[in-house]
């Protein structure tokens, strides 16, 4: 290890191939390997793990076949040179520069050709996690994933140029990847943007229907204190983001966050008038509210008055 979360390894010769292709299954995944030439250049592995998202840089350094069930996790495989031809799921995908492979977890993958002059960017994504990401963005289920993806589209292009550069950057600077936040912020960048990339219109899945918005209204109001996220409130749905807020502005006339915060100071305005004692600070904490400055200049807004006054003429 370079340094948290980064590995690097190299080989050079045929009998040293065994113990790369060991890192290889440890730094990506585990694999059956089929050496189908000499080595004719140095084989390389640089890697890094950003907890349920790992990059890595594959080379060989030899033609070979590979086979792998990618227990877990999907595999997305792009050649920055070379040939890589595969198999995936008895589907025939042959990908060049400019290409990616896109295999899914647990099942039967083999790289019939990966040619000795072929190295890879890798993105490996945990299966629940790409599960949550694509329900979350855009109301889907990861089997409506595509086999291959073509680079030179726009949403594409747009993850192979982060994707590289993050993978530079962490190479260059281990320290970006020593946090464990960090670690997890950029994986949940790179994930969202492969998923745009994946489905770059967003499929339409039935127009908003006021049960979508209900449901989350039910979730808000079952639990207004809890840290929601709009990703949180989108599963809550079952729909992409985009939609949850489409519908939102469409019935009720404001954003789900907006609705979370007006639930959160209902139950504030109620505990204040029937107080036991509690402080202004102890209820706002209570439903939810961190920046008490916010959460004074909000509760004005919406009552007419300051939270102490309710206090003081409960």
């Amino acid at each position: 290890m370079n340094g948290p979360g980064i590995l690097a390894a190299s080989s050079g010769s045929s009998g040293e191939m065994e113990t790369f292709s060991d890192e290889v299954s440890q730094a990506y995944f585990p694999h059956a390997l089929t050496m189908r030439g000499r080595p004719d250049r140095p084989a390389e592995l640089r890697a890094v793990d950003l907890g349920p998202v790992r990059l890595t840089r594959i080379g060989w350094g030899a033609e070979v076949s590979v086979e792998s069930d990618h227990p877990g996790a999907w595999a997305v495989n792009v050649p920055r040179s070379g040939v890589l031809e595969a198999n995936v799921g008895g589907a025939h995908v042959l990908s060049l520069d400019g290409q990616a492979t896109v295999c899914p977890p647990d099942r039967p993958t083999r790289m019939t050709r990966w040619s000795a002059d072929c190295s890879i960017v890798g993105m490996r994504v945990d299966r629940d996690y790409l599960v949550d990401e694509v329900a979350a963005l855009v109301g889907l289920h990861t089997d409506r994933m595509p086999a291959q993806l073509d680079l030179r589209a726009d949403g594409a292009r747009a993850w192979i140029g982060l994707l590289a550069s993050l993978g530079t950057e962490a190479m260059r600077n281990p320290a970006l990847v020593g946090d464990e936040r960090v670690r997890r912020r950029l994986a949940g960048t790179l994930s969202a943007a492969f998923v745009a990339a994946c489905f770059p219109e967003e499929p339409a899945v039935g127009s908003v229907q006021p049960r979508i918005v209900s449901r989350v209204v039910e979730a808000m109001e079952s639990d207004p204190a809890r840290e929601w996220t709009v990703s949180d409130l989108a599963r809550e749905a079952a729909v992409g983001i985009r939609r949850l807020q489409q519908g939102f502005q469409r019935y009720l006339g404001c954003t789900p966050t907006q609705k979370l915060q007006e639930i959160r100071l209902e139950r504030v305005h109620a505990d204040l008038i029937a107080s036991n004692g509690d402080t202004v600070a102890e209820v706002a904490h209570r439903w939810g509210f961190t920046h008490l400055g916010r959460f004074a200049a909000a509760y004005r807004q919406a009552y007419g008055v300051t939270p102490s006054q309710t206090l003081r003429c409960r």
